[in-house]
Parts: C-alpha cells; structure tokens; sequence
C-alpha cells in the first residue's frame, strides 16, 4: 500500500482528495493493484466540517519524518514555503508531484537534481497545462523527434477576455470583469493579463524540450492589456483572431527563441478557434510534424486528474527516477532582438506614402477607422521593426502575426 501526503488544501487539493477517495479502484488497477492511501492533508487552516478531519496537520514535520509516507502531492502555490517543503520531501527519499508552475519555472533544475540523486521522482504534468497532457507525451511520445517549435494558448483567462472581445464585442476592460464574475480571474488578475503565467508555462516546456534550462525571467513577455476591440475587428477583417501565444523556437546550437506575446492568428491555425477557458499547446517535430493537445487549461478537477496521474506513476516507479530532467546553462536564450523574424500587424495615422517609403513592400488592410492605415508588413526582426516603426506618426497597435 502506498501511503501519501496532499500539502495545501485549496481547490485542487481538495479535487486531488476527491478523486482518491472517489477513484480508488481505478487507481489501484493503474498501480498493478497497488491501493493508494491518503494519510495526511497539510494545511494551515481548520476543517471542522471535512469527513476526515482526523487527516489535517498544520505541522509539515508530521509528513516529512513518516517513513510510510512515500509520495507527496505539493499543490500549495506560490515560492515560500513550497520550495522548502519540495525540496525537503525529495532529499528525505520521498517523491513530490505537483501543479506549480512558478516552482517548477524558477527551482525546477534544482529539484529535479536531487530527485535524480536521491533516485526518487519530480513530476509536475499539471504545471502547464492544468489537465491537459502535456509534460508526459512530450517526454515519452516525443522523444523520437527533434522538437522545433512550441505555440501555445497557455493561459485560459486572457483566452476567455480575447473570445468575449472576439464573439461578443465586449471591450478588454468588460471582458475582465466579465471573468472576474465567473470566477476565471482573480481580484488581481495581473499574472494573467500581463502574461506572466504564460510565460512561466514555456519556460517550463522549452526547458524539457531543449534539455536546458531556459529562466523565464529572460523571455520577453507582454500581455494582453493593450489589445483593443479596433484591434480584434481589424484581426477579423483579415480573417484572423488575437491570441496570447507562448512561443518557443529551438536552434541547432542548442539556442532557444522564446516569447510570450499577443498574436494575429490566421482561421486555418488550429490555435484560432480554441476558444473560452480552454488551452492548447502546438508542438512541432522534426519527425511527427505538428501535434496539438488541448483541453481545460485550469479548474478543480482538470488541474486534480493531472496531479493525481502524476501520483499513480510516481508509486509505479517508486523503485527508479525516471529520466525527466534539464540542465543548468546559462546564456541559452537567444537575443529577440534579431534572432527571429515574424510579420507585424501595424495601425498607424501615417499615410500610405510615407508606410512604404519605410517599409517598402507590406499588404494593406481595409480601413475600419477613418484617417488611420492598416498594414502588415514583411518579415522582420524585433530591431528592424522597432527601427521602423519609430519613424512612423502615432503608431496605434504593433502586433507580431504567427504564420
């Protein structure tokens, strides 16, 4: 019998608690017949009402110094005290799964190398793309294959703004409260809408797929907050949506390009019609060529199946660590200012003449508002569009197209 821990009981420790108790039997066939046992829930807080309170503890001692606890499913959040509690667990011989992004994004490299030393596991499937598959299939489906490229809708709030402003027609500013009401953002939603989520998610999946660990504090990031509704209607006139996109691209020197930025995606990506809360992750190998996973990229349950996969193999290859790990290397990042060329969708109050004379050939979009042009340029770097762009009068909107 394996014995385990869950430490933080919020909404997806109380969803990794649920479908223990309610999934047991199916656990158990995935474990070879191996019964999982929840033996404590860690938490700071009182649960006088909860059918087992006899499982809480405040005191992380009680887990870490019990011998029978064997896996421990860290759903905490956040940097204090996760990483010291993760990184006691794996150096007393135990496995930690868990759904922390900014953890896994900013400790990982650490913590899977004392997991690897102490032979033991670190999994984090449900730090990317909440119930999505993502982590697993990339390291075990994929590993055939060069990857080449990574795009992603990664966080489902902005997703949820951009449908609202896309389908209903509501402003950004609506839109958020919008999901604020339903629960999809928080009161404090800058995480999201400035894309720091996602960028910790790429940051984690370059990491894997490149075997170097790319820091997120080196992605340049922007998020949503400057995208207007004029915007979403000129995407919509060129057959097109608004996307933040995570974006990673991966060199043959080992390099990594990586962004986190709002995007014009043409309707025939399949990333155009991912719509409402839900994620989807396109990966591109050298031998399978373009692979999307998509589902719920966040909620109780989704983010809950995921932890739990990771538990249920984490007991299955309690005699080994499995080989999921990255190096640490710095400067592997390269420069965005010239390393990678994309379109630019440009609103500007310049006139056509003068959009030439700077940017020679570019494709014109019908005018939605009078005394402005639209245009999209040919493909250039970060610094030549900047470059450009400057020498433009009143530049309203600059967005990179993914083509």
């Amino acid at each position: 019998m394996a014995k385990v821990a869950i430490m933080g009981y919020g909404t997806v420790g109380s969803g990794v608690y649920d479908i223990i108790k309610n999934n047991a039997d199916r656990l158990s066939r995935s474990t070879d017949g191996e019964k999982i046992e929840l033996k404590y829930i860690l938490d700071i807080r009182d649960f006088p009402d909860h059918p087992e309170p006899n499982l809480f503890t405040k005191d992380f001692n009680d887990i870490l110094n019990d011998d029978e606890v064997s896996v421990a499913a860290e759903v905490m959040g956040g940097l204090h005290p996760a990483y010291e509690f993760t990184k006691a667990m794996l150096e007393a011989g135990k496995s930690v799964v868990t759904s922390n992004k900014e953890l896994v994004a900013t400790y990982g490299t650490e913590l899977l190398e004392i997991a690897r030393g102490k032979n033991v596991n670190y999994f984090f499937e449900a730090s990317v793309g909440g119930g999505i598959p993502i982590i697993r299939p990339m390291h075990q489906c994929l590993t055939a294959n060069n990857i080449l490229k990574i795009a992603g809708i990664l966080n489902g709030t902005t997703n949820y703004i951009l449908n609202q402003m896309i389908k209903n027609g509501k402003t950004f500013e609506t839109a958020l409260k919008d999901a604020q009401n339903k629960g999809f953002a928080e009161r404090n939603p800058a995480a999201d809408i400035e894309g720091h989520d996602a960028c910790r998610k790429i940051a984690i999946l370059a990491s894997l797929a490149s075997g170097k660990f790319v820091d997120y504090n080196d992605i340049d990031t922007e998020g949503i907050t400057a995208v207007t509704l004029d915007d979403v209607k000129y995407a919509a006139a060129m057959d097109s949506v608004i996307k933040l996109i995570g974006y990673a691209e991966f060199g043959k020197d080992g390099k990594v390009y990586s962004i986190v930025s709002p995007m014009v995606i043409r309707s025939d990506s399949p990333l155009s019609g991912v719509d409402g809360v839900f994620n989807a992750i396109l990966v591109t190998g050298d031998c399978v060529g373009d692979v999307m996973f998509y589902g719920k990229g966040a909620g109780k349950l989704p983010t809950a199946s995921a932890v739990t996969a990771d538990i249920v193999d984490a007991v299955k290859h309690s005699e080994r660590s499995k080989k999921i790990f990255w190096e640490k290397q710095p400067d592997n990042i390269m420069d965005d200012k010239d390393s990678r060329k994309f379109r630019y969708f440009i609103r500007t109050n310049d006139n056509a003449e003068n959009i030439r004379k700077i940017f020679g050939k570019c494709e014109f979009v019908d005018n939605l508002i009078s005394g402005e042009s639209a245009f999209v340029t040919e493909p250039l770097t970060s610094s030549e569009a900047e470059e450009k762009t400057a020498e433009l009068c009143d530049v309203v909107t600059k967005l990179r197209v993914m083509d």
